[in-house]
């Protein structure tokens, strides 16, 4: 998989992820590589010109199978790319075609020249690459920072979404000391010896520490690259009441991102209608170590939407 030529790094600004050169960038992707090939292959990948930057995007499914069903946006979290989506997109592309974006700013093969860790600009940037993709209308779905970008989108440039999906996000709460003190723990024990760092994958939720190909990923991801935005500010009570579009929150029962039961309560008081869900035995990843389940969730709650919009529709044709 290729990449697109990069901006210097001397030329941008502070506020601008990068990566530390090229060789390791090259190693990296390697990795990302060996990752993307637990999954299905993509059917196409493609470049989109946007006001910040190129946003690299992947597509699964042959686009003619359900040309009637809305497709699937996946957006992924702080610190990785697209082929973390290895678990999803296999189940998702049977029913919907499915694009995964590499977000600018994380380490992925989009090249970011302008910031966008700005709500107002996030929401551009991503508005921009569905303009770029034809894509009128979408159910996008964001895992951890992807979330927030997912429910900043929702909030601000709603007009292209069918329904967003959040997966144990950011953006409901601040990002406390514990989710640091988790990445932290959980980096350390990638130095572990195999038996210990089995049972320390299970202690931390953390399916990183049993897949090699995902730990060479993460651990080459942040050797090679360097985050430059900062942590994203979560949504008031009046911001958070003002998305309209269909929502569905999957919180894991032990996040440390969040506090689900917390969340159980405030969400659908400030979002009527919004579904949310505790996926239980799991911690921040529930579309990695829970994907089955995880899987059929999001596809019922799209389908259910689908459904609704279409009854709403007079003479509109049922969906297969």
């Amino acid at each position: 998989m290729s990449a697109p030529a990069t901006t210097s790094r001397d030329r941008l600004p502070a506020d601008v992820g990068r990566y530390v050169n090229d060789a390791l960038r090259e190693r990296y992707f390697a990795a990302c590589d060996e990752v993307f090939a637990l999954g299905p292959a993509p059917a196409a990948e493609a470049d989109v010109e946007t006001a910040f930057g190129t946003t690299h995007v992947y597509r699964y499914g042959p686009a003619a199978a359900h040309p009637h069903r809305t497709p699937v946006v996946l957006v992924h979290g702080a610190g990785s790319n697209s082929a973390m989506w290895y678990p999803n997109v296999a189940a998702l592309s049977a029913q919907r075609t499915v694009y995964a974006v590499d977000t600018p700013g994380d380490p992925g093969r989009s090249v970011q020249h302008t910031a966008i860790h700005q709500p107002e600009r996030a929401a551009q940037w991503l508005d921009e690459v569905l303009a770029g993709l034809g894509l009128d209308e979408v159910h996008l779905v964001g895992a951890s920072y992807g979330g927030w970008l997912t429910l900043n989108q929702a909030h601000r440039r709603p007009a292209r979404l069918a329904s967003a999906t959040l997966l144990d996000p950011g953006g409901l709460e601040k990002v406390g000391a514990r989710f640091f003190a988790w990445i932290f723990l959980s980096a350390f024990a990638t130095f572990a010896p195999g038996p210990l760092r089995r049972r320390l994958a299970v202690w931390l939720d953390q399916p990183v520490l049993v897949m090699p190909e995902l730990q060479r990923m993460v651990m080459l991801g942040v050797r090679a690259y360097r985050i430059r935005r900062p942590a994203p500010l979560p949504l008031t009570d009046e911001e958070l009441a003002t998305v309209r579009t269909p929502l569905h929150v999957l919180l894991g029962a032990r996040s440390l991102l969040l506090h689900p039961q917390r969340q159980l309560e405030r969400v659908p008081r400030l979002v009527p209608g919004a579904r949310v869900e505790i996926v239980h035995q799991t911690g921040h990843g529930p579309q990695i170590d829970h994907a089955e389940a995880t899987n059929g969730r999001l596809l019922r709650f799209m389908d259910a939407v689908d459904g609704a919009r279409t009854e709403a529709r007079p003479g509109a044709r049922p969906e297969a």
